[in-house]
């Protein structure tokens, strides 16, 4: 079995059309390194504009991309363009149901 992640990015100034694109080749990318399940993932944005991603990782996979160059590679172009957030700063989680806005 896999882990399916939410994860936050913040992105930094003017640079959230560089992480959007990076967002919507993250898990093709996964895909292609056989770390990321064929489960959809969804790409949402919070009011304050951090991008939510829900993903799954194939079983392992988390332990497998720690010592892979490749992920280590994309790592890093996320950090050039976001901070990682915690999930429980975002004011949606206060409600019952979070509300956020697709991204295509």
């Amino acid at each position: 079995m896999g882990a399916v992640v939410i994860v936050g990015y913040k992105p930094k100034p003017g640079k959230e059309s560089e992480l959007l694109a990076l967002v919507r080749e993250h898990v093709p990318y996964l895909r292609n390194l056989g770390l990321a399940t064929d489960r959809p993932p969804i790409a949402l944005k919070s009011k304050d504009g951090t991008i939510v991603e829900i993903f799954e990782w194939c079983d392992g996979a988390i332990e497998k991309a720690h010592g892979n160059p490749a992920v280590h590679k994309l790592w890093a172009e996320y950090a050039q363009v976001c901070d990682y957030v915690p999930l429980i700063g975002l004011s949606e989680f206060t409600d019952l149901f979070a509300q956020f806005a697709p991204i295509d």
